[in-house]
């Protein structure tokens, strides 16, 4: 089998492209540095020039036509000097438009046949009005850049008449792009040297590794009789005589190893799970690199330490024997900010009818499965109690329907009534449940349409101050005017809204106000509504989108409340890529905030784009 490298996979070739690299970024760097700063400077300059020459102008014609005449020859003439004497600028055209937009007099004798007509430029238009505007802008037949400017003429009585000025800055853009060819010729002559001057050098770096390569292959033979020839002193001589070294010693110590090694690597082979593994007096002596990762420790610090103590374990339990070492135990290993679940399986090594040499212990990291477990249970009991809150209810008011309040046809109907509330909240609580279901199945479908946001949102709040009047509860609301665009399901964006806002009613005063705030930040829409309710405790806010929390359990039963409304919300607005979270106060209200990916918004026709 040929392993000879070819030359490009070989270091020589690297360093090469290495150095070629380093030098190409280097330059490409300080060139685009320079032409950036050059192609600013000399913009900056040239707007510089027109615009004190536009001011000059300007204070000149302002001179001549408040000037009394006789004629107006005679003020056309001399408009028609001042142009030619303050505005002598290649490949531009610089125009003189009295108070009516009438054309007094251009510097461009090729359009000559404007001078009388009205102006209908914008910008003379504004400058008429006292603003000065100017732009750079394309020629729409040439694509041509141009210096557009705007200006008016004032004198003491207000705006006279205005100057308007074309001066292109395509000779600008092409001194740069000259600069830019000499850099990139530049930059092949030097990549062309530069690569030259590197093969010569990455040769004398190159020879003792290779031959160090035919050594080290040589040695995976089997052979440890032949040296690598020593060049010199510097790093790479330094590595030749450790490579020497290293071949004596590998020659003595080769064939102690090689069983360990064999033996060693049959365990760990293909181990994705930690293993550890001790010797006859439960002392650490080999530990892999996953457990070392679960444990969080290195096989440096662990090496020679007790296995209890490694693992944590009680005194108690260090205590014991090797042979006491049979069950699995579960280590827990969480801090307060994260659950940290190790399930620890261990297995004595012991020859038969001898002594224990040791114990090998396999960890799992069970986090998550336990995490699921708990969440199970948990899900089973809230469920549960939930049922059978309104279940017991209505069997105390059927046995006292049965047992004779029937006959009371008032007493009567505020039971029936009492049943039918207790089995609408069950309707809804199962409802919720199967919505949630059928989320977390992936089983739901989403459908996705472009929405003016704003009206959108405006449709929700006319629906819920129609609602909340009862309460006397007002609405706030501060929602740009702009159209903004969003690619949402209306239906379930309707449903988090609508859960956030009856949320805010619920707990609100009589008299209180729900703020709404809508606004564009970043590349989202963020969507605020706040309440002046009681607030929610800072230990709770977390929680408060988990399934079946409640703040206060025994008011959110008693205005029918089914614990599941913002769990519900929350996976929607993650479904739609958005974030949803709170921020409250106790006893000052809430504020629940989400946002929801921005698509982009249309100003109105007379905006200026």
């Amino acid at each position: 089998m040929d392993n000879k490298v070819g030359f490009f996979k070989s270091i020589q070739f690297k360093l090469i492209i290495i150095y070629v690299l380093l030098l190409f970024i280097a330059i490409q760097i300080t060139g685009v540095y320079f032409i950036r700063q050059l192609e600013e400077q000399l913009v900056n300059n040239y707007q510089e020039m027109l615009d004190e020459r536009a001011n000059l102008l300007a204070y000149s014609i302002e001179q001549e036509l408040t000037k009394t005449r006789d004629d107006n020859s005679s003020l056309a003439r001399d408009i028609n000097v001042l142009l030619r004497d303050f505005f002598p600028v290649e490949n531009s055209e610089a125009q003189v438009v009295d108070i009516n937009k009438v054309v007094l007099a251009t510097s461009n004798a090729q359009n000559r046949h404007i001078v009388g007509q009205q102006s209908t430029e914008v910008r003379v238009k504004r400058a008429l009005l006292g603003s000065k505007d100017g732009a750079t802008l394309r020629d729409p037949e040439t694509g041509h850049r141009m210096r557009v400017i705007g200006m008016p003429v004032q004198s003491k009585e207000g705006t006279i008449g205005a100057i308007y000025i074309e001066a292109s800055m395509e000779e600008i853009y092409d001194q740069i792009k000259q600069i830019n060819n000499i850099l990139a010729k530049g930059t092949v002559i030097a990549i062309f040297i530069t690569a030259i001057l590197v093969i010569l050098i990455a040769r004398t770096i190159t020879t003792p590794i290779i031959e160090m390569k035919k050594l080290a292959k040589r040695m995976g033979e089997g052979d440890f009789s032949r040296q690598v020839q020593v060049y010199g002193r510097d790093e790479i001589g330094q590595l030749a005589m450790s490579f020497n070294d290293l071949t004596l010693k590998l020659k003595e110590a080769n064939a102690s190893t090689d069983r360990e090694k064999k033996k060693l690597s049959s365990v760990l082979t293909h181990m994705t799970d930690g293993v550890i593994a001790t010797d006859q007096h439960g002392n650490i002596i080999l530990m892999n690199q996953r457990a070392e990762q679960l444990l969080e420790t290195s096989s440096e610090e662990a090496y020679s330490k007790p296995l209890p103590e490694v693992l944590r374990l009680s005194e108690t339990f260090a205590a014991n024997e090797l042979d006491d070492y049979s069950e699995s135990i579960l280590l827990d290993f969480s801090t307060e900010e994260q659950e940290f679940l190790l399930q620890a399986s261990f297995s004595v090594i012991q020859k038969e009818n001898g002594p224990i040499t040791g114990i090998i212990t396999v960890l799992h990291d069970v986090t998550e499965r336990e995490k699921i477990e708990q969440e199970r249970r948990e899900f089973v009991a809230n469920v549960s109690h939930e049922l059978r809150t309104p279940l017991t209810t209505m069997k105390s008011y059927l046995e006292a329907l049965e047992d004779g309040a029937i006959e009371d046809i008032e007493l009567a109907s505020k039971f029936l009534n009492v049943t039918q509330n207790e089995t609408e909240r069950m309707i809804r609580l199962v409802n919720d449940l199967l919505q949630l279901s059928k989320m977390d199945s992936k089983d739901y479908r989403f459908t996705f349409e472009e929405v003016d946001f704003n009206h959108f949102l405006h449709n929700i709040v006319d629906r819920f101050e129609m609602i909340a009047t009862e309460k006397n509860i007002h609405f706030a609301r501060s929602i740009p005017k702009e159209q903004m665009l969003v690619h949402i399901d209306q239906d379930k964006i309707t449903q988090v809204i609508d859960n956030i806002i009856s949320n805010g009613i619920k707990y609100s005063p009589d008299g209180g106000t729900i703020a709404v705030h809508l606004l564009h930040q970043g590349n989202n829409l963020r969507l605020s509504i706040s309440d002046q309710g009681v607030g929610i405790p800072r230990e709770s806010q977390k929680k408060i989108f988990d399934r079946f929390y409640r703040v206060d359990k025994a008011r959110a039963r008693n205005i029918g409340g089914t614990g599941l409304g913002l769990a519900i919300a929350k996976e929607f607005v993650h479904a739609h890529r958005g974030e949803i979270w709170v921020e409250s106060e106790y006893g000052e209200g809430t504020t629940i905030y989400f946002t929801l990916p921005y698509s982009g918004f249309k100003r109105g026709e007379s905006d200026y784009v």
